[in-house]
């Protein structure tokens, strides 16, 4: 009897596959880690900009939760969707805000990002600064036109979330 059988470890098949998620993998760390020169090249020999992990994260993802705004620029150039979520229901510019950075933030919203755009039920990127009391982020997401009445899928304001979080400065912003 064969060993190479479609599905066994030593057949063609399964070593490709093998492969595949170890490219796939290579290319996540690299936007995961900043690698905008080596991704830009796998970009242009044809790999899609909106490859995502099993877990929903975009490149675009993954390059904005690490702070990596070269790399960010460099998926938007290549078509990255701004608004593209993942399995947790954030988008890169939740993400951006969440992790406090005001750079990505900016560039995001300068490429597309709709600021008040979620998955149904979600928290906006407003509801995420005013949490953490980012008075910076709330100034400028409400200057892109965030929505401040909006509420998640538990009936949340960003006013309401940021009361609830002690965030005193995100509440006399938002009253």
């Amino acid at each position: 009897m064969s060993d190479d059988k479609p599905g066994s470890p030593q057949s063609p098949d399964s070593q490709q596959d093998e492969d595949a998620i170890a490219f796939a993998q290579g290319l996540f760390e690299l936007a995961r880690n900043g690698g905008a020169g080596p991704l830009s090249v796998m970009l242009n020999a044809g790999v899609p900009v909106d490859i995502r992990t099993n877990t929903g994260d975009s490149l675009l993802m993954l390059a904005c939760s690490n702070g990596h705004k070269d790399t960010a620029r460099l998926l938007l150039e290549q078509g990255a969707d701004p608004n593209l979520p993942n399995d947790q229901l954030q988008t890169p510019l939740t993400s951006a805000v969440y992790q406090g950075d005001m750079d990505i933030v900016d560039l995001l919203l300068a490429s597309g990002a709709v600021v008040d755009h979620r998955p149904t039920g979600a928290k906006t990127p407003l509801m995420v600064a005013a949490m953490f009391n980012r008075v910076d982020m709330i100034e400028r997401l409400l200057d892109a036109g965030a929505d401040k009445s909006l509420e998640d899928g538990d009936g949340q304001s960003a006013l309401d979330l940021a009361r609830t979080m002690g965030a005193d400065e995100a509440v006399d912003r938002l009253e």
